[in-house]
């Protein structure tokens, strides 16, 4: 549903008409299906066609953008008459958005002996860098930056995606990626001195590393030479290979992956001892994982790979402990997940003894082990077992008996935690200890870092963020649960300041409001920091986060009730949030903006065809929207497990019944809407973004002046990460449009 009021415009300036964009009369027959594609043309970015269309988006928005900053033409503050603490000026947000983004951020520590590593951003940092902390030469500890993305690339479009540290840290491999291309080249370099070693090892995407004692080698996954891959398909083919440093990469051995999906992902890991290794494969997405171990006293080049867990639809994630036993964390009988144990010389499931049963209630997200510690070929048995669990979204952490699984009595049996958030990076001493650190973090407050000692039962702050913490606005957060269209009970995190509350916590009125969503991948949209939330909320407004089926926050059998055929749940659970705030008073149909990214864009992009009544404002962001032909770009066809494979009749019908691009109808007034775009994604093409533009744009019968239909394309960055200042000013721009179409003061004016 369009704003009842339409933007202000300097000087009665309207808006250019929307770049034409040829319909073409393109129908094909997919498996007796009549499907229309009238603006495939926008696919190819190198179309000359295409490159206009998309100049000329450029041109609308930049005129769309200026009308904002005319309303506040010094950039600095309201204008007259403004209420001066509710502005959105550009100069204003961002200065707030810095300011709430000021504390950076500090990344639990991955200990080698005395040396630990880990990550860091102060607060005017545009990338976070890596830090070492050892013993100094008065015996104090002496930290020193090992990597720093922007040293490797003043520009900042370069990206650390990954880092290890070798067992002894006397080395570390890392990974970048450059222009948001997430094209990972592998590099090795020595910890003393910060001189390069090894590398450049490129094809290196998605790479992890697993390091063989001593430092010589490791094993890492590389796709296949493109040359030797069919066309389209360079993506693909991944291997796990044995890499010696100072050897050429193309001599590296292949371990392991030949005649699999050509989709699959590959995980490995080494214990400690050097004598495991364990490797696991997944098809694309898929939730079901593949495990196999090998003992590699036989030989590391060759090693004999017997199967763990393999053809089972189920996901395990296994490792050998300190104490030399195989430790599986699985969701095989147990769809909230569970622990089983066995030796790793009879690995099979017929030999796993559960040791941390399901819970029927929460969802089991991580375990640790602490014990007395202990030299690298020590075997040493664990003392407590630590469990990290999601009920709901939020966090919980129990003590449990390593040997039984049984929860240690009474308030023993508890880790308690500073609030109702989540938290991440269970980690020990690789050699073991009672010491264990995790993050933790909710609404409003920042990632920090705990210590918690085994031996005293206590936790503490350990690092906080290295910057200044900025004075944050007196917000209240509650948990909304309401029925969806099939009854399932979908729950959503509310925002909003306190003085906007009354006594009981309901709303004293109506107020612009943002819904945000993912629902898929089996992600859980935990409660965490957000400046975004914060800036928007200190403004006036309201900031809902859901918890949609598809997502992992109810489990694997909440994944698969918003996935393939049933993902129609997930655009329900989020149109169902949205009227329970309007029933609730929290907003209004024409106050109400939906946002989402990647599949979040498809969700908003599934929201804004099939309600458009309901919102006044969409954010859609790198998204996928064109169903039937997203598994042919990108990264699609490993997605086809989540979605669908659009080549199967039956599975295509799943698709065209929400696929947004296909949804659109003459004549609907469909509200405003962004898409945001990066011309580096190499994960969702911006080719959706394009044609689902065109059409709303040539659809729709909402007043241009009222409901835009706009592309805000950024080139130079990609689908992950991105600098700080690329972020904030993106974050500056989400922001005004949506204050501005669902009227909360936007860009220092009022309306």
């Amino acid at each position: 549903m369009s704003s009842s009021v339409p933007l202000p415009t300097p000087h009665g300036t309207a808006l250019p008409p929307y770049p034409p964009a040829e319909r073409l009369d393109l129908v094909e027959d997919l498996h007796g299906r009549r499907v229309a594609d009238p603006y495939r043309w926008l696919e190819d970015p190198h179309d000359p066609r295409t490159q206009a269309w998309s100049d000329a988006q450029d041109a609308l928005y930049a005129a769309y953008r200026a009308r904002l900053v005319h309303r506040d033409p010094a950039g600095d503050g309201p204008t007259p008459g403004a209420p001066a603490d509710g502005a959105l000026s550009t100069a204003r947000l961002t200065a707030r958005l810095r300011e709430l983004l000021g504390a950076g951020f500090v990344g639990t520590p991955a200990w080698r002996g005395e040396r630990r590593f880990f990550s860091r951003r102060s607060g005017d940092q545009e990338h976070a860098v890596v830090v070492v902390a050892e013993p100094g030469p008065d015996g104090g500890t002496v930290e020193r930056v090992l990597l720093d993305p922007v040293a490797l690339d003043p520009a900042g479009t370069t990206t650390l995606d990954a880092w290890q540290p070798s067992k002894e840290g006397d080395l570390l491999a890392y990974q970048v990626s450059s222009g948001g291309t997430e094209e990972s080249v592998l590099h090795v370099l020595d910890v003393a001195t910060g001189a390069l070693v090894d590398g450049p090892i490129d094809r290196a995407r998605y790479s992890p590393v697993a390091w063989l004692p001593g430092g010589e080698a490791f094993y890492y996954v590389r796709r296949l030479p493109p040359e030797e891959l069919p066309e389209g398909e360079q993506q693909y083919h991944r291997r796990v290979w044995l890499h010696r440093l100072g050897t050429d990469a193309a001599q590296d051995v292949e371990v392991f992956g030949a005649g699999l999906d050509r989709t699959s992902y590959y995980g490995v890991t080494v214990s400690r001892d050097g004598r495991w290794l364990v490797v696991s494969a997944s098809a694309g997405t898929a939730p079901r994982s593949d495990v196999w171990i090998a003992d590699l006293t036989a030989g590391v080049e060759a090693p004999e790979l017997v199967p763990v867990v393999v053809g089972v639809d189920a996901q395990t994630h296994a490792w050998v402990g300190r104490d030399g036993r195989l430790y599986l964390h699985t969701d095989l009988d147990a769809p909230r997940g569970r622990v089983a144990v066995t030796d790793p010389t009879s690995p099979g499931v017929p030999h796993w003894r559960t040791l941390l049963a399901e819970d029927p209630e929460a969802v089991l997200e991580d375990v640790a082990f602490t014990d007395a510690g202990g030299g690298p070929g020590d075997v040493v048995e664990p003392e407590l077992l630590v469990a990290a669990w999601r009920r709901h979204a939020v966090s919980e952490v129990t003590l449990h008996d390593p040997r039984t699984g049984e929860r240690l009595p009474g308030d023993d049996g508890t880790l308690v935690l500073p609030g109702l958030g989540s938290i991440g990076g269970l980690a020990t001493r690789p050699e073991g200890g009672p010491e264990l650190w995790f993050s933790y973090t909710d609404h409003t407050t920042v990632s920090t870092v705990h210590r918690f000692d085994a031996r005293t039962r206590t936790t503490s702050v350990w690092a906080a963020p290295p910057g200044l913490l900025a004075d944050l606005p007196d917000v209240r957060v509650q948990q909304l649960a309401t029925p969806s269209a099939d009854g399932t009970t979908v729950r959503a995190f509310v925002v909003a300041r306190a003085d906007a509350l009354d006594a009981d916590g309901r709303p004293l009125a109506p107020a612009p409001t943002i819904l945000y969503g993912y629902g898929g991948f089996q992600i859980s949209l935990d409660p965490a920091y957000s400046a975004t939330t914060l800036a928007w909320v200190e403004a006036g407004g309201v900031y809902v986060v859901t918890n949609l089926r598809g997502g992992g926050e109810e489990g694997e059998e909440w994944h698969r009730s918003g996935m393939r055929g049933a993902k129609q749940n997930v655009f329900d659970d989020f149109h169902a949030v949205g009227e329970r705030l309007v029933a609730d008073g929290w907003t209004t149909p024409d106050r109400l903006a939906c946002w989402g990214g990647s599949n979040g864009g498809l969700l908003v992009g599934a929201a804004l065809t099939q309600r458009p009544d309901l919102f006044a404002a969409v954010v859609c962001s790198a998204p996928l929207l064109d169903m039937v032909r997203y598994q042919r770009f990108g990264l699609g066809v490993t997605w086809t497990e989540e979605y669908g494979d659009a080549d199967n009749p039956r599975e295509l019908d799943w698709l065209l019944g929400y696929s947004p691009y296909h949804r659109v109808t003459h004549g609907t007034a469909y509200p405003a809407t962004l898409f945001t775009v990066f011309e580096g994604d190499s994960r969702v093409d911006p080719l959706h973004a394009r044609k689902l533009a065109a059409a709303l744009q040539a659809a729709t019968s909402a007043d241009p002046e009222a409901a835009p239909v706009l592309v805000r394309r950024e080139t130079g960055v990609g689908h992950g990460g991105r600098a700080l200042s690329r972020t904030v000013g993106l974050t500056v721009e989400q922001l005004q449009f949506v204050a501005d179409r669902t009227g909360l003061r936007a860009a220092g004016g009022e309306r």
